[in-house]
């Protein structure tokens, strides 16, 4: 059967340029398949409270990250200081179970969240929503913290640690193990749904999406070309990487996430002290938009949505996704990686999407009437001075000060979508094992078709198949909280346990 697979899987590499080169036919085609069949589940995951525009899924997960915040007595503020020392190495002990540092894990589960929404989706909410968008959209990271924690302890708790070292983990093995520790039925099937919703998620939204946009911005730069040549160029580098299984993914990770990270930030911050005079003002008009929405369509509840949107579909706190990149940590404590986790909606939703944010407001790109001091609209989003939105409205901000930024920024998109596919890669593929069984011939199926999917997202437009894994990514997180609320229970125990013994002096630090 896993000869048969893998000959299957190794026909598609082959077939995928050719497959490719008839994008437009293919892209046809699953138009109109994919509409209707997959329309009234991407409908039913997005749809909005009757008379609003609030989609149920983010209320789904900004209530989730409020009671995990209260449970847990704001354990994200709290235990900050020890997070820190915790991805410095302080108290890793070299000879525990697992793949990876902390530091690792933490880059690897970063490179999947930061990427083209921390450019482009935020945009998107701040051109809806008006600057008033970032702050609930920093209110929403916060919270989103605590969710973090409660998954990636959970994911190190369950994980499978085999006799060759490495290690299995994540959402379908706490679910299916920690149902059947507390004696609630479920457990199983619950598992298998989470799996399928992320081998979806993967192929679609964590990879053949990120193609595509790298694909975009390259073109726009060197002119238009075959899109099939990027996603063959880009699959070849990503499955370079991913043959090595998450050691070589969280060294690579290590490397690109601090490298994209501090390039983007950097940039984020020459604009705005280029424009520092403004900097009191710009965060003005971000308090004010939270709470008046100084005209904006929807005023503050229409300011509240997009920050809260954005937030929820950045850091993905809830999703479950980066409790599988967690999971492979080297430490004999859960709740450790528990800590360190909640650094990454830190990261990025308030640090690196507030920078976004931040960097179009202060470039006046968004047009208002001097006479009021309230934003134009134009339709349904506020007017811009070239007319851009999405990805473009942050390239006319970067451009805005100096011209050769938006290079900068198309640097960073490659970078953003290339780190997040080789997570997803990860993640799709410890839910293909869940499902298929571990093994080398079963992992190369997977890692096969995945980078298949590489050059058929960089080739085509696939709006249906991307709206519908998209749909599955945020599908993960309706399994994932649903089981998150009866184990919860169990986060907690291990929390006072640490806290305990770490106040006592049990818990010590390692010299390196």
């Amino acid at each position: 059967m896993q000869t048969r697979l893998l000959s299957t899987a190794a026909a598609m590499v082959v077939a995928s340029s050719a497959v490719a080169q008839d994008a437009m036919t293919l892209d046809q085609k699953v138009n109109e398949t994919f509409a209707s069949l997959t329309g009234p589940f991407v409908n039913l995951i997005f749809a909005p409270f009757p008379g609003t525009a609030f989609p149920w899924i983010v209320m789904w997960l900004v209530v989730a990250a409020t009671i995990f915040t209260l449970y847990f007595g704001f354990v994200q503020f709290r235990f900050f200081g020890h997070s820190i020392a915790l991805v410095k190495g302080d108290y890793s002990d070299p000879d525990d179970a697992g793949e990876v540092s902390h530091f690792q894990a933490l880059a690897t589960a970063l490179s999947g969240t930061v990427g083209l929404g921390n450019i482009a989706g935020v945009a998107v909410a701040v051109g809806i929503g008006g600057p008033g968008a970032t702050f609930w959209m920093i209110l929403a990271g916060l919270l989103g913290m605590a969710s973090k924690f409660t998954e990636c302890t959970l994911g190190v708790k369950y994980r499978n640690e085999y006799p060759d070292g490495t290690v299995s983990g994540g959402p379908m093995y706490y679910i299916s193990k920690g149902f059947s520790e507390l004696g609630l039925p479920g457990g199983k099937f619950l598992a298998v749904l989470f799996s399928v919703f992320c081998i979806l998620g993967a192929l679609g939204g964590g990879n053949m999406f990120q193609a595509n946009q790298a694909h975009a911005q390259i073109s726009g730069i060197v002119g238009d070309y075959p899109g099939w040549i990027t996603g063959i160029v880009f699959a070849a580098v990503v499955f370079l990487v991913i043959v090595g299984g998450v050691k070589s993914i969280a060294r690579v990770t290590e490397k690109v996430v601090p490298f994209m990270g501090i390039l983007y930030v950097g940039a984020a911050l020459v604009i705005i002290l280029v424009n520092y005079d403004k900097i009191g003002w710009a965060f003005g008009q971000i308090f004010a938009g939270a709470f008046t929405g100084l005209g904006v369509a929807g005023g503050m509840v229409g300011a509240l949505i997009q920050g809260f949107k954005r937030a929820a579909f950045s850091n993905e706190a809830g999703v479950g996704s980066a409790a599988i990149a967690h999971s492979a940590v080297r430490t004999k404590e859960p709740i450790t990686e528990g800590f360190v986790s909640l650094l990454e909606p830190l990261i990025d939703t308030v640090v690196i999407c507030t920078m976004t944010a931040l960097v179009i407001t202060i470039s006046g790109q968004l047009v208002s009437d001097p006479a009021t001091g309230k934003y134009l609209l134009d339709g349904g989003h506020i007017a811009t001075v070239d007319g851009n939105t999405g990805v473009a409205l942050t390239s006319a901000a970067f451009g805005s000060a100096i011209g050769w930024f938006p290079y900068v920024l198309a640097v960073a998109v490659i970078l953003f979508a290339f780190s997040t596919m080789i997570s997803w890669s990860y993640y799709g593929l410890k839910a293909w094992t869940y499902l298929f069984g571990e093994g080398k011939t079963t992992e190369l199926v997977f890692k096969l078709i995945f980078c298949a999917f590489v050059v058929i997202g960089a080739a085509a437009s696939l709006g249906p198949v991307i709206d519908f894994s998209d749909a599955a990514i945020f599908a993960m997180a309706v399994v994932n909280i649903f089981a998150l609320y009866f184990l919860m229970k169990i986060v907690r125990k291990e929390l006072a346990s640490y806290s305990e013994r770490l106040a006592s002096g049990e818990i010590r630090k390692f010299s390196h």
